[in-house]
């Protein structure tokens, strides 16, 4: 479904989840950390831009699991 999306779309935690397989709980616990995707907060609402999702999860590619980069 994520090819389809227009990179300029906000989508809420919910339409995420269903769209790149990230769970709400993770996005809520890493907006705390500041470690996860970027997001947009429109008034007490909180908002992705699809993309950057898109460069978001790029960044964290990695060969293995040994591998230290942005993931680490």
């Amino acid at each position: 479904m994520q090819e389809t999306l227009n990179p300029d779309r906000l989508l809420t935690r919910s339409e995420v989840h269903t769209a790149f397989g990230l769970t709400q709980r993770f996005l809520e616990v890493a907006a705390v950390r500041g470690d996860g995707p970027p997001m947009v907060k429109i008034g007490r609402s909180v908002r992705y831009l699809v993309a950057d999702l898109r460069t978001w999860i790029e960044a964290r590619r990695v060969n293995s699991t040994s591998d230290k980069g942005a993931a680490a």
